[in-house]
């Protein structure tokens, strides 16, 4: 689907921030809505949608139990 989305989980990629979680869910909410920048109107609800799938993908990380990795 993204493909320009990247495997944010260990052992791909062992350091991951605040901005690779944000672009992660900028690109998924870009393709979802169909929008690379919304309009003025669907500003509000697009900026929303991005912190909403950052802030899943923050928690997903940080639950997610990954076999022969030294992470949780």
């Amino acid at each position: 689907m993204c493909r320009s989305i990247k495997t944010l989980r260990p052992p791909q990629m062992d350091d991951v921030g605040d901005d690779d979680i944000r672009a992660a869910a900028l690109q998924y909410v870009r393709k979802v809505s169909g929008f690379h920048h919304p309009a003025a109107h669907n500003r509000e609800v697009f900026d929303q949608a991005v912190a909403s799938v950052a802030d899943a993908t923050r928690q997903l990380l940080d639950d997610l139990i990954v076999r022969g990795s030294a992470s949780r």
